[in-house]
């Protein structure tokens, strides 16, 4: 009798074990959602952030917040991200510097790539090389020439070591042959005014800084870094279309969470981001900020900043560039 309550208890027991529900995972954050930045409010990377979060609070139906975080060149914000519960409620704007620092820094608190879960770039990009008006170089080709006959003349100015645009402007005179002297400032402002006052050569920046002063005559575009011409400055050829060839550099912005966000949340987050990001009106006010939308798979994100976590790696060590 022993033994068929036994058989009889373990069959009960099986056909339990078969139609009990498995836990399933949640496809969407639940309460309120931060969005963090490594910047101080109000410019592209802030403006960006508020951008999506109202489009997802839209989607999702729930709030959502950001928060700047800024200190370490975006990395104080990354590293308190990578250390939140991976419950998509900790999100992070991440910006092209990402990758950089990642080239640049001898350690960070935490993995550049592994720690976070990638869920979609949301827009990139390109970098423009100015000069200014009566500068004896009259376009990309002049300039290249003129750095050949004087190497480590030219002195090309950036907004400072270790960003975006210092290494592709190292990574431009490598790809060019040329030698030129790296000139950091810190931030855009008194390096533009440098070379208004031709006290530099040159100029290594994003468009939104110099693109009125390229407009209206006080600097004069040489190339912009892209693989393609940019609706901001629509009339100035790439470096590739002046002879530059194997060189293209964008930046770009992006959401990610911490790694170890449930599949299904990810592919819900990355549903409604790309959703959100081929919207009309996003993609003007994404274009107004200065970026073009970017939606990608969450593969092709991460893949992206694996390949810019390389690239600017060789770009430092080839240009003998100091690691923080």
């Amino acid at each position: 009798m022993n033994s068929k309550i036994t058989r009889r208890s373990a069959i009960a027991g099986l056909s339990a074990v078969a139609v009990a529900p498995a836990f399933a995972q949640p496809a969407r954050p639940e309460g309120t959602i931060t969005v963090a930045h490594g910047f101080t409010p109000g410019g592209n990377v802030d403006l960006t952030a508020r951008l999506i979060a109202e489009r997802l609070a839209a989607r999702l139906n729930q709030q959502v917040i950001v928060e700047p975080r800024p200190g370490a060149g975006g990395s104080t914000a990354a590293a308190s991200v990578a250390r939140a519960a991976p419950d998509g409620k900790t999100l992070f704007l991440a910006a092209g510097g990402h990758a950089v620092s990642a080239a640049i820094y001898k350690s960070l608190p935490y993995k550049p790539l592994e720690d976070f879960s990638w869920i979609s770039m949301l827009s990139d990009f390109p970098f423009v090389f100015v000069t200014y008006p009566d500068h004896p170089a009259k376009n990309l080709a002049e300039f290249i020439a003129r750095a050949k006959s004087e190497p480590g003349k030219l002195l090309c100015a950036h907004p400072g070591n270790g960003t975006g645009q210092h290494l592709a402007l190292e990574l431009f005179a490598a790809t060019a042959g040329i030698k030129v002297q790296s000139v950091p400032y810190r931030g855009s402002p008194q390096a533009a005014t440098d070379l208004l006052g031709k006290r530099v050569d040159a100029f290594m920046d994003n468009m939104t800084v110099v693109a009125e002063m390229v407009r209206d005559g006080r600097l004069r575009a040489l190339g912009i870094t892209g693989p393609s011409r940019f609706f901001v400055l629509p009339d100035v050829q790439t470096f590739a279309e002046q002879g530059v060839k194997d060189y293209a550099v964008t930046s770009w912005l992006g959401l990610a969470g911490p790694a170890a966000i449930p599949a299904p949340m990810l592919a819900k987050l990355n549903e409604e981001v790309v959703a959100s990001l081929k919207e009309p009106d996003t993609i003007e006010r994404l274009r107004k900020i200065g970026g073009e939308a970017r939606p990608t798979t969450s593969e092709a994100y991460r893949a992206r900043v694996a390949s810019d976590i390389e690239r600017w790696t060789k770009t430092v060590a080839s240009a003998n560039i100091e690691r923080i």
